[in-house]
């Protein structure tokens, strides 16, 4: 088994400190890190929920990811993070078992991670990262 725990839930956000301030009243969380991936062109805030966290991301610029999604689908459940052992055998079962890669190679993620991308048209409508620790 390559899929080790969820990592995170990436939910699309306009307002990232409204957002925050959201789950900080409805739910106690408190953002355990918080980082801008200038690569991405996305600032991002992570909530710790057991050994997983909701991650709570925003757009830097107009030509990111992030900000296409958000102008396209509002906001939302953006992708599903899940944790590896090892980020480039996992993707490369997936690319075996006909996911389409975003990501040719793992890449640095935040927070220290090993990260790629799968395409939601080759997973089953889901966009998904691999997150090596």
């Amino acid at each position: 088994m390559l899929l080790t725990e969820i990592d995170h839930v990436a939910i699309a956000v306009l307002d990232l400190d409204k957002a925050v301030s959201f789950y900080e009243t409805a739910f106690g969380a408190t953002v355990t890190h918080r980082e801008a991936v200038e690569n991405d062109g996305v600032e991002e805030a992570l909530l710790k929920v057991a050994d997983s966290y909701v991650q709570l991301t925003t757009a830097t610029r107009d030509d990111s990811p992030i900000a296409k999604f958000l102008a396209k689908r509002g906001e939302g459940i953006h992708h599903v993070g899940y944790r590896v052992d090892d980020c480039a055998a996992a993707l490369d079962a997936m690319v075996a078992a006909g996911a389409t890669p975003i990501d040719a190679e793992p890449r640095p993620g935040s927070r220290g991670t090993t990260v790629a991308f799968i395409h939601p048209k080759g997973a089953f409508g889901t966009l998904i990262e691999l997150v090596q620790e």
